[in-house]
């Protein structure tokens, strides 16, 4: 029934072969998992695989002569989860809860064997990866494995296969519910081996190099008795405590918007008391109604334009055209400014040198970029030497005379054009004719930035998201006179910066600002009419967006906000007006309406009362998603994308927009808002 749905499935074949264990241990049947291609394409599980690892149980099952079965990836992987390619055609209910009941039927004979059985983790294990290995009766893992996850909430699923009742269990409720829901919800956070050793995810871990004969040596001594596991009942535990905690805090990130995590949290509270006929079964239930849900399909969606659209942005030059990028100038030295320094050397590993003009802030600027390698250092995700490498790189000059050699310089100084055009002069003045110039503008036109260059064609738009480190998107501007060079070594760089970057024409406040300076302006437009300023900020809580209006600008600062709100309206005044409230409040010295304690300012909500004519939080809402509907056709028709993908995948990379939404525009296909529709009926939502 489901074959069809799975019909361009690479199957993970399950090999055994015998192997002799030392000490006289006798004989381990060792299943390998592999789809027979190298680490870059991991195996994964569609109804091919689990039959053949169900084969290789069915051959293993019957022997007498065994004294255990292992289970061991491919070379760096172990395995990560099910085929979603043709999870994604399911259609049906019934094709829904047989892919649950196949994976639960293969998964759970490790557990049931005759004689015990060992994970043994040697590379990635994700989702259904994971949770073969939680179905054995013992776990080592590699202390170099990269990445061990549950990410099935992340893309709006439940670990199906065992892991919501299994993992509880093993590790406590509290433990089990941050690999489970905060961690998919963190961006998909994963966490590596010594970590999920830590855990106790593994009983036991060994280094890289000799992990699997360190492994079989360490069964043999179970099996002779010579080492002894000890596990923790973990049932008597306060649960119910554990999990109203967890529902609390869901219900303040996503207001109920998504269903998965929340089916999740139901199915670690069954654990507790289900035999595992009755959890499994539950699991299947939740599964297959996920399944026909419009969150997989808008998860989906999302998790293929992070994996594969950012990785081949569209209208970006050809590779070959790129220069070799070997010293960077940074102007400027304050906090963005220096965490793009660290950034630089961290994965350029070339000497990156920052400029200011005041010796203090310059200094101030170097010392924060060599405290943070500490940091790293500190917490062991990197060597002495390579600390002293980093913070050798990093230096600071008064003169932007340092830049001379430079391949590629920066600017990240004050939000103003003028300003901006005598830096890139002075700047122009000392580099070789073939520096790429880039700009950190959020909002200012590139064209008119390098219009008093000599050479303009080497200006790009280089735009980060704070803090610049961790948000992954990069907004690459291509001015009207930006040449192909220029644009091939802005998007190599990004790339050996590990961002997803998207070509973005130049215009105003580009895509994420833009769209977001909208947004919030529906929003304060409504409180400024007399909207309860509560109400306006609560009004699209039912997205589960990651922050409120309101906590937006506190984070960007109203400032910046106004500034952005102001650029903006010069652009487009009958779309983006300009707050009076707004500039009062910036006028005061208010970094937004909360007070430290997160309770609202009174001072900050008085300078927003006045207003007349109040809305509900459902006429907010609906104006709100209106002019965003309006704003994304308009951008799409001047160009400033190449298509409605790459508004979603700026707004899911810079703005945090949820994964389970699919981004922005097929939400508005889905809540009917958009017509005619930005995507074809079906994408990131049930087939019609």
């Amino acid at each position: 029934m489901i074959n069809e749905l799975f019909k361009d499935e690479v199957v993970t074949k399950a090999i055994v072969r015998d192997v002799e264990l030392p000490y006289g241990a006798g004989t381990m049947a060792l299943i390998t998992l592999d789809n027979g291609f190298d680490h870059t394409k991991p195996s994964t599980f569609g109804p091919g695989g689990l039959t053949s690892l169900d084969e290789a149980l069915d051959a293993v099952a019957g022997r007498s002569d065994l004294a255990a079965v292992g289970v061991v990836g491919k070379p760096f992987i172990f395995a990560v989860g099910a085929d979603l390619k043709g999870a994604a055609l399911v259609s049906e209910r019934e094709q829904a809860l047989a892919i649950g009941k196949l994976g639960h039927d293969a998964f759970r004979r490790l557990g049931e064997l005759s004689v015990p059985s060992f994970a043994f983790v040697n590379g990635a294990a994700m989702g259904g990866g994971l949770e073969v290995a939680l179905h054995c009766t013992y776990r080592t893992i590699s202390s170099g494995v990269p990445a061990v996850a549950l990410p099935e909430c992340f893309l709006g699923l439940v670990p199906g296969w065992g892991g919501t009742q299994l993992l509880p269990r093993l590790i406590g409720p509290a433990n089990a519910l941050k690999l489970i829901i905060e961690n998919p919800l963190a961006q998909n956070r994963m966490i590596k081996g010594r970590d999920a050793f830590k855990l106790g995810i593994a009983d036991a871990m060994f280094e890289g190099a000799d992990f699997l004969e360190e492994s079989l040596r360490w069964a043999a001594q179970v099996l002779r008795g010579e080492v002894t596991v000890s596990r923790t009942d973990h049932t008597a535990e306060d649960w119910s405590k554990t999990i109203a905690d967890a529902r609390f805090l869901l219900d303040m990130k996503l207001h109920g918007a998504n269903p998965a995590p929340y089916r999740a949290l139901e199915l670690v509270e069954l654990a507790r008391t289900a035999s595992r006929d009755e959890g499994f079964d539950a699991e299947d239930q939740a599964l297959a109604d996920l399944l026909m849900g419009d969150e997989l399909r808008a998860g989906l969606y999302s998790f293929d334009l992070v994996q594969r659209r950012a990785k081949r942005p569209a209208g970006a030059p050809d590779k070959a055209l790129a220069r070799k990028v070997t010293k960077v100038g940074v102007v400027g030295a304050g906090l963005m400014a220096s965490q793009m320094a660290l950034l630089f050397a961290r994965r350029l590993e070339v000497p990156v040198v920052l400029t200011d003009l005041d010796r203090t802030r310059l200094d101030k600027g170097v010392a924060y970029v060599h405290a943070e390698v500490d940091k790293l250092h500190g917490k062991g995700r990197i060597s002495g030497d390579q600390a002293n490498r980093l913070k050798a790189l990093v230096t600071g000059s008064l003169t932007k005379d340092a830049f001379a050699d430079a391949d590629f310089v920066i600017e990240a100084v004050f939000e103003d054009m003028k300003v901006k055009q005598k830096v890139f002069a002075e700047v122009e003045a000392v580099v070789s004719e073939t520096c790429v110039l880039a700009t950190n503008t959020s909002s200012l036109s590139l064209t008119e930035m390098g219009s008093e260059l000599k050479h303009p064609e080497r200006l790009v738009g280089f735009h980060f998201f704070n803090p610049v480190a961790v948000m992954p998107l990069l907004e690459i501007i291509r001015g009207h006179a930006t040449d192909d060079a220029t644009l091939a070594t802005a998007f190599a760089v990004g790339r050996s910066l590990k961002k997803s970057s998207v070509l973005v024409k130049d215009a105003p406040a580009f895509v994420v600002n833009r769209l977001l300076t909208r947004f919030m302006g529906e929003v304060i437009t409504a409180v400024d009419e007399g909207t309860p300023l509560e109400v306006a900020d609560h009004a699209l809580d039912g997205l589960g967006l990651p922050m409120t209006p309101f906590a937006l600008l506190q984070l960007v600062g109203p400032a910046v906000g106004l500034h952005v709100s102001e650029t903006l309206h010069a652009a487009f005044p009958d779309r983006f007006g300009v707050s009076e409230n707004m500039a009062e409040l910036v006028a005061a010295g208010k970094p937004g309406v909360y007070a430290p304690d997160f309770s609202l300012d009174p001072e900050a909500v008085a300078i927003f009362s006045g207003g007349t004519s109040p809305s509900t939080a459902e006429q907010v809402r609906e104006r709100t998603l209106r002019a965003l509907e309006q704003e994304i056709r308009i951008m799409l028709e001047e160009g400033v994308v190449a298509a409605a993908q790459d508004i979603d995948l700026c707004m899911i990379l810079g703005a945090g927009w949820p994964f389970h939404l699919g981004g922005i525009t097929p939400y508005l296909d889905r809540a009917g808002v958009a017509r005619p529709r930005f995507l074809e009926p079906g994408v990131a939502s049930v087939p019609a």
